[in-house]
């Protein structure tokens, strides 16, 4: 206990967490004010491993209830931690961890076709049902785009997709690919919107039989088509490249092919759009209880990491913009709603899944708030003149289908 104390009273400078022991002594670190967090320990054992290995421990307790959070809930917890703590290198238990963990992540992002199916296994091909209950309508599964704080999750992720397709340039003739198809959606979108012919390629068995079905339920099965295959294994000429949440799945030791294949299979004329989580802070490494059990062989990029890549394989970068505070956003409208929903999903697992997400979802969207994430949009070509000037294409085209889309809603209403 003394020496959990000890970290405890490092960390929490702003703010109060109380500690009650298995013996029912509490404890308080902080400054004894606002927000207040009770934690209690239902074992005293638990405190060795969370001194020691806290970025593991502590959630590993909160799902074998080692720990229970009163007066609050564990993401108060982990806000309170992490809105004093901050970015990586701000604290030095932090700076410390991160050292030991980016020395050996090349092995730990080891992402070989073989292994990155199992890694997609592992996260994407859970129970259909899991997705429906804290996802949108049409399951955008990444960072939503929110234009007014009181845009809802489904009015968010329409604007993402809004937002994405707006900055590749697309007409009816043009062929698209979409690595990391998800459950197809964008892909749909683009179809619908624009005209162009899609393929979509996943590993997920469970998402390829999925957006088949709802490309065949549309209509758009002869433009939209689904293939179970890793992006090296894709061959053909594509006018657009886009990728959507998928590049954390790579690996840093592939950083190479992967943006060798996008700049192969590219027209000369083409454009590549890749979103992607990042860190504002630098490179790091993926938080050990991240890795264990949400998304093996994961990491999001700092873009020092991903620039030199792409430079040297003789793209232009084109347009960067960087989505700040969206997936906080996007997380904390997920947590909501998978809490909202957590009797049915633990009807479908159990209560150790359920704590398992309440946990990565709170940590997450912590994460974004205070420690540094953030989102990346990356717009590359083959060819300096590929894209205008100016970014003006980009707002007049968003503001134009904005356009159209609240005149069909008002249509609708009426």
């Amino acid at each position: 206990m003394y020496l959990l104390g000890r970290l405890i009273e490092t960390v929490v400078r702003k703010g109060t967490v109380y500690l009650v022991d298995a013996k029912g002594k509490t404890w308080r670190y902080g400054d004894g004010g606002a927000p207040q967090v009770t934690v209690r320990l239902n074992d005293n054992s638990v405190s060795r491993r969370l001194f020691f290995n806290p970025g593991l421990a502590l959630g590993e307790a909160y799902m074998d209830r080692s720990i229970e959070v009163e007066d609050g809930d564990i993401y108060d917890l982990i806000d309170l931690c992490a809105a004093n703590m901050g970015w990586s290198y701000g604290h030095w238990l932090q700076r410390l961890r991160g050292l030991a963990s980016r020395i050996s992540r090349q092995l730990r992002q080891h992402n070989p076709i073989g292994a990155a199916r199992a890694h997609v296994h592992h996260h994407y091909d859970l129970s259909d049902t899991l997705y429906d209950l804290f996802l949108d309508a049409d399951r955008q599964y990444s960072c939503a785009y929110f234009m007014s704080p009181s845009d809802s999750l489904d009015q968010a992720q329409a604007q993402k997709k809004r937002h994405i397709t707006a900055k590749l340039l697309l007409r009816p003739e043009h062929k698209v690919l979409d690595i990391g198809s998800g459950w197809g959606g964008l892909a749909l979108y683009i179809a619908q919107t624009c005209g162009a012919e899609v393929t979509g390629i996943t590993l997920s068995e469970e998402q390829h039989q999925v957006s088949n079905r709802r490309a065949a339920e549309a209509g758009l099965e002869k433009r939209v088509r689904f293939a179970l295959r890793d992006y090296r294994e894709e061959t053909g000429t594509y006018d657009r490249i886009v990728s959507v949440g998928m590049f954390e799945h790579v690996g840093v030791g592939y950083y190479r092919d992967y943006f060798r294949t996008v700049r192969d299979l590219l027209a000369d004329d083409g454009v590549a759009l890749v979103h992607t989580i990042g860190r504002a802070d630098g490179p790091g490494a993926t938080n050990p209880w991240i890795r264990k059990y949400i998304f093996p062989g994961g990491y999001s990029p700092a873009l020092s990491e991903v620039v030199p890549v792409i430079e040297r394989l003789g793209l232009y970068i084109t347009d960067i913009e960087v989505l700040r505070l969206h997936y906080a956003e996007t997380l904390k409208a997920w947590r909501r709603r998978f809490n909202a929903n957590r009797a049915r999903i633990a009807e479908i697992y159990d209560e150790r899944f359920c704590r398992m997400w309440e946990f990565y979802l709170a940590a997450s969207e912590a994460t974004f708030r205070h420690s540094g994430h953030v989102n990346f949009q990356i717009q590359v070509t083959k060819r300096l003149d590929a894209v205008p000037l100016t970014r003006d294409y980009m707002f007049e085209w968003e503001r134009a289908q904005a356009s159209q889309s609240r005149h069909k809603n008002t249509n609708a209403a009426a």
